[in-house]
């Protein structure tokens, strides 16, 4: 995911800084370029050769460390990091970031640095809430420094409230957002669906499918790396929640429906990806549903079609893709279906395939439209993602 890329890691003095041990080697499987700079009050917490031996790369510290390569160490730096990440960030550094301060080594290589800088705060909460310290956290915003907000929670100095550092995940995170893809999507906004809807027949059992949700979650994801604006309606899954992705946790295909066209005036492109539950045996002609209880049944009609909903309501310039599991006759339903639904794409694939449909991290999907089609070759639910979004975005 981030080979070739090059991390710049700044740690300053704070309790936290044992935890970016994990993030480096985090970002090292990932096989990125991870060079450590430390404060000297940092290394009161963490050794330098913790870093370098995680990273392969020796740790900076002395801004005029005699045992260097010939070059500007703080420059050569700067120009090589795809992004800086500060973290822990202390009150001092953010102050001297704010204020134009280059003192030391990692202070010099932020003032040298032309690309984002991300900036972690962490210390004591009346530290943080400081009128002196949220004004050079908001200078930092006006410069165009990235800020995570810190946690709250139980601190090392037995303060409960805000300064809390968050968790190596939300740092990956925001690193891995930030240059682990192309934003060819940057002012664009996508809405997914994703995961199964769940349909009660009484107030104890209920109808689903067999969607895990992992192709829209996937497809979520790769829009967010790519700069879109997205928001993700999803059913009831065990999938983490994508972040950056504005998420709707939904229970019935009503639900669905409501939250679908509620936000689909604005959205540049919609991917329906859930597969909707619906109870009604094709074999039934009566008009609903018998349970051993007379007293209960469920109208034929209650699911409606999303996608059709969205295709004769479509606004100028939307582009709408949907996708079709079918067990047989794959391309002629799937042609059907897109030609019915009056939308722009439709992604097929076979449930009786290996690797492809409910519940596998891999996928053996057809791309179709009006004019063609294409098939792609079994690859992962992510690359699947992104290969799709290619598509679509060559055709808008």
């Amino acid at each position: 995911m981030l080979k070739n890329k090059t991390v710049v890691l700044g740690v300053t003095g704070s309790i936290a800084a044992y935890k970016i041990a994990n993030l480096a080697s985090m970002l090292v499987k990932q096989h990125c370029d991870v060079h450590v700079i430390m404060t000297k009050n940092a290394t009161n917490f963490i050794t330098p050769i913790t870093f370098e031996t995680l990273t392969g790369n020796k740790c900076l510290v002395e801004t005029f460390d005699r045992n260097f390569q010939f070059h500007v160490a703080h420059v050569s730096l700067a120009k090589k990091a795809d992004v800086m990440l500060i973290a822990p960030a202390s009150a001092n550094v953010i102050g001297k970031l704010a204020n134009g301060i280059a003192d030391d080594m990692l202070t010099t290589t932020a003032m040298a640095c032309k690309s984002k800088i991300i900036v972690s705060p962490a210390m004591n909460t009346n530290m943080y809430t400081n009128v002196v310290v949220q004004h050079n956290i908001g200078r930092l915003k006006d410069f165009g420094f990235e800020i995570i907000d810190p946690a709250s929670g139980f601190l090392a100095c037995r303060d409960e409230g805000a300064g809390k550092m968050p968790s190596e995940e939300v740092l990956f995170d925001h690193i891995v957002r930030e240059i682990a893809r192309e934003k060819d999507m940057t002012g664009l906004k996508v809405l997914v669906t994703a995961g199964p809807t769940q349909e009660s027949l009484d107030p104890v059992r209920y109808i689903t499918n067999h969607s895990s949700g992992k192709m829209g979650y996937e497809i979520a994801r790769a829009a967010m790396l790519r700069g879109a604006d997205v928001v993700l309606v999803s059913g009831q899954t065990s999938l983490p929640k994508v972040p950056f992705v504005n998420t709707i946790m939904i229970k019935s295909a009503e639900d669905m429906f409501n939250a679908v066209t509620a936000n689909s005036d604005d959205a540049d492109i919609i991917i329906k990806a859930a597969a909707v539950a619906d109870y009604r045996p094709a074999t039934f002609s009566d008009d609903k549903i018998k349970k051993k209880d007379d007293n209960m049944s469920i109208p034929l009609d209650r699911t409606k079609d999303i996608i059709k909903h969205l295709g004769e309501n479509r606004k100028p310039g939307q582009f709408i893709c949907g996708f079709s599991m079918e067990t047989k006759d794959m391309i002629e339903n799937s042609r059907a279906k897109l030609v019915k639904k009056n939308i722009d794409m439709i992604v097929a694939n076979n449930l009786k395939d290996a690797g492809a449909g409910f519940g596998v991290d891999t996928n053996l999907v057809t791309i179709i439209t009006k004019d063609d089609m294409k098939q792609l070759e079994l690859m992962s639910k992510e690359d699947v993602a992104f290969n799709l979004l290619d598509e679509i975005l060559a055709r808008r």
